[in-house]
């Protein structure tokens, strides 16, 4: 839950820096959970939290994408059919550049991890 409100509170719209794979799949697991549990409770209040996490969604998934070398533009990749969610969905699960980068430090060195 850490993580997931990690991106909720302190990186609501951030779309620079770099994004760990901890920090992309965690948010994403709380995030279905808590859909999952919203729509079969009330549909207007799942509706209501899908528009307020649109933007954090968004925000980490480009923060992913460029801790693996990519531009955030990259998710645009997902419209095309079939291949580009694939592609997609290995640039989110791919480690992260080891080193700096063009969009930030690593931040498994920032949190001590490597």
């Amino acid at each position: 839950m850490e993580w997931y409100l990690k991106v909720v509170k302190e990186n609501y719209a951030n779309f620079d820096g770099r994004a760990r794979r901890k920090e992309y799949w965690m948010f994403v697991l709380f995030n279905v959970i808590i859909s999952t549990i919203l729509s079969m409770i009330e549909p207007t209040v799942y509706l209501i939290y899908v528009l307020a996490i649109l933007v954090p969604s968004i925000a980490v998934g480009v923060r992913r994408l460029h801790d693996v070398g990519k531009s955030g533009w990259f998710m645009f990749i997902a419209l095309v059919p079939i291949i580009g969610g694939i592609w997609l969905l290995i640039l989110a699960c791919t480690d992260g550049d080891s080193g700096d980068n063009e969009y930030g430090s690593n931040p498994k060195t920032e949190e001590g991890v490597a």
